[in-house]
Order: C-alpha cells, then sequence, then structure tokens
C-alpha cells in the first residue's frame, strides 16, 4: 500500500514537514520536499483567542442518529414510519431515545446524496440513491419482520443461524441492516467527506479565502467558515470519538465509517492507514489557519484516496469472507449472507468514492449497478447461489483500481 510520510518536527514554532508517495498518479508537488513554517499540532486542537475553534456538532447528531436507527432494524414491532422518521427526521418528532436528537432540526436522509461536487446538479441520482436507502428501510418491515420466527430458505425471508448469532434475511438471502449501514457509510459518510467538505467549491465558496486570510469568524462562532467546512469533514469519520482530538486511540467508536477505517488499519497490509488519514486532516486544517492552501489541497487528496480506498478493502474483504464460509460440504449460510450483505452494501459505497486530483469516483454508478446485479443473478435466488468464481470476479475487478491485491484485503 502506499505509505504518505509526514514527518513533523516542532521546534520553537517551526513544523518541518516532508511528503512523499509511491502512487505516482497522486500530486504531491504542493508540499513535495517542502518546508512549511506554520505550526502543526500535536493532536486535532485549534484555538482563536484561548477558545476552540474546532465545531462538527451536526456531524455527531447525524451518526447518533444513524446508530439508533440501525439498532432498531431488527426490533420487529416497528413500523416503516418509526425507522423512517429516524431516517428522516423532522425537528420535534419524538423518534428517538435522546431528547437533544429530538430537538435537532438534522436529518440523516437529508445529507445522503447531497455532496457539492457529485449531486448538486445531479437529482436523477440522487433521488434513486435515496430510494435505494428509504427501499432497504420499507423491505424490511413488510418482508423481514413478517417472517422473523420462520426458518429462511431458498426464496422464502426469515431466520439463518450464525453461530451464537441469528441473521435476519430477505428471500435473496440479503440482511437489509447491513445493506443499509455499509451503505450509508458511503452515501452519506464518504460523499460529504470527499465531495462536499473537502472540495473546493465548499472550502473556497464565496468570499470564504478572503475571510480566512483575514480571520474573519462566522457570527457569534469562533472559526471562520473554511475551518468550520474542514472540521465537518473531519467529523463525519471522528464524530463518536471519546477524544475526538486524538481519535485513533479509540477507533470503532461508531458502526459507520470510523469502525471501518479501525478494520482496514488492523490488517497488517494496511497499518498505518489510520495514521495516514488522521495526519492529513491534521495537517489540512494547520494549513488553514496558516493560510497555505496548496498544502490544505494536497492533504485532501491524501484522505480522499485513503477514504476510498477503506471502502474498496473491506469490500473485497467481505466478499472473500463470504465465499469461504460457503465452501465444503457444510456451508454456513447465515455467516455467509452476513459478510455477503455487508459486501454488498461496501460495494455499494464505490460509486462515492473519489479518484485523487480528478472529478470522479474509482466507480461510476452504473459499474457498482453491474456489481450489485452480478452479485446477485446467479439463479433466482440471489445468494443462494452465488458461484466463488462470481464474488473473485468483483473482487478483481474492484481491486484492479487500487495498488493492493484481492489476497492483501482478504486476510
Amino acid at each position: 500500500m502506499n505509505k504518505y510520510l509526514l514527518a513533523l518536527t516542532a521546534v520553537a514554532g517551526l513544523a518541518i514537514t516532508s511528503c512523499s508517495s509511491e502512487d505516482d498518479n497522486l500530486d504531491l508537488s504542493p508540499c513535495d520536499n517542502c518546508t512549511i513554517d506554520f505550526e502543526v499540532p500535536d493532536s486535532y486542537t485549534f484555538t482563536r483567542d484561548g477558545s476552540s475553534t474546532v465545531s462538527f456538532d451536526g456531524q455527531t447528531t447525524r451518526i447518533k442518529m444513524g446508530q439508533e436507527l440501525l439498532s432498531n432494524f431488527n426490533v420487529p414491532t416497528n413500523t416503516v414510519d418509526d425507522l423512517n422518521g429516524m431516517f428522516a427526521h423532522v425537528e420535534g418528532d419524538s423518534n428517538f431515545e435522546e431528547a437533544a436528537l429530538n430537538e435537532s432540526d438534522k436529518s440523516i436522509r437529508s445529507k445522503v446524496a447531497a455532496s457539492a461536487d457529485f449531486y448538486s446538479t445531479n437529482a436523477t441520482d440522487q433521488a434513486l440513491i435515496r430510494a435505494d436507502l428509504d427501499g432497504f428501510i420499507s423491505a424490511q418491515v413488510s418482508e423481514v419482520y413478517p417472517n422473523w420466527e420462520i426458518a429462511a430458505e431458498a426464496g422464502v425471508a426469515g431466520q439463518l443461524a450464525d453461530g451464537e448469532s441469528t441473521r435476519y434475511v430477505n428471500a435473496n438471502g440479503l440482511e437489509y441492516n447491513q445493506m443499509f449501514a455499509k451503505s450509508l457509510i458511503g452515501a452519506l459518510m464518504t460523499d460529504q467527506i470527499l465531495n462536499n467538505y473537502l472540495s473546493t467549491a465548499v472550502l473556497d465558496e464565496a468570499e470564504n479565502i478572503s475571510n480566512n486570510d483575514a480571520d474573519i469568524v462566522e457570527e457569534g462562532k469562533e472559526y471562520t467558515t473554511m475551518e468550520h467546512k474542514w472540521d465537518e469533514a473531519y467529523g463525519y469519520a471522528y464524530g463518536l470519538n471519546a477524544d475526538q482530538a486524538n481519535p485513533n486511540a479509540d477507533l470503532g467508536a461508531d458502526s459507520f465509517l470510523n469502525e471501518y477505517i479501525e478494520r482496514a488499519n488492523a490488517d497488517s497490509d494496511f497499518d498505518g492507514i489510520a495514521d495516514e488519514i488522521f495526519d492529513a486532516y491534521k495537517l489540512g486544517r494547520a494549513a488553514i489557519v496558516a493560510k497555505d492552501y496548496n498544502v490544505r489541497n494536497q492533504q485532501a487528496e491524501i484522505i480522499k484516496e485513503n477514504i476510498s480506498k477503506v471502502i474498496a478493502i473491506r469490500a473485497i474483504y467481505y466478499l472473500q469472507n463470504g465465499k469461504t464460509k460457503l465452501e465444503g460440504d457444510n456451508p454456513n449460510f447465515g455467516g455467509a449472507f452476513h459478510a455477503l450483505s455487508e459486501a454488498y452494501g461496501f460495494i455499494y459505497s464505490l460509486q462515492f468514492t473519489r479518484k485523487p486530483n480528478s472529478s470522479e469516483p474509482y466507480f461510476s454508478k452504473d459499474e457498482v449497478d453491474t456489481f450489485l446485479t452480478t452479485l446477485l443473478a446467479d439463479g433466482e435466488n440471489g445468494l443462494w447461489n452465488v458461484e466463488a468464481s462470481t464474488l473473485d470476479t468483483i473482487s478483481d475487478d474492484i481491486a484492479a483500481r487500487f495498488d493492493f491485491t484481492v489476497e492483501e484485503a482478504a486476510e
């Protein structure tokens, strides 16, 4: 995998930063073997006149909403209105256990497929993507809940044993809760980070550069708009960490992107990817304070590449994990279908990734749709008939766009 070497040496307020990459497609020229005359803190801590300038409350709120919605997917007494109320929350409605979430004017659905770069002029795909997630919710209630106590089989929704766990699947063997959760990692967290808040269209919008240059803060706030936009990108990755200034100390703080940065980093083939992401966030934020927008942009590209890589790693991991559990004379259908449902969501999320120094995702929506159709097309009953060769082909096609192998991701 790529190794971005960020040597941060602070001496009397001076940070000397060297950046290099083995990826010839990534332009690191703004910060290649350069000296940066500004401070880079050890943690994600930034202040103005003694007060913190870091704020991402909205991102924390939406992650909390997502956590509670996900925990309610497998409560068969819930209605479509119950789950939709959590997904498309209206301020003041009593959808959540936490009163502050009910009082919030935030919602998850309003930020799904809502990035400036990909969807501001693409209402068609935005509507289709939101309809997909709506559909996972409604189908859980209409297809899976009625068969909650029934043993699943090919063509019949119900429950499947998976060791000590019970999985609840549709007639094709898919778990809607896993499809929803992993698709949301792309449609909300990844899209908002890579294609919205780290976009120059958002960071440099209107008077953001001149206001940041002059340290003009938002009314009643301690931060400039540009600082806040960068922080919002940070919040979608680390909004639930106990120590939000040093999030790598407790990765896995939520069931969304944070958890899978930790999972990828735990693989020895990708050890260090969590630090690469965090260090780029931290250096990019410091560059905004220092008004060095070339360095800021270079760090945004590092984040784009590495978060995209996390999505691809986990898509392949779950495809291969599912394949392994289907092997032999006594396949573990519950475990395999659980893994392949996660793979479905991560494959879905590939359309929200972002090639560095480009305006394109690693995979288009059409390519993603083809993958998902192929995954379920081996027979009439979806995953019940999926072939190992199909899982290998999709894995190979995903890995080919990145700088790692299927074998590395599958460990």
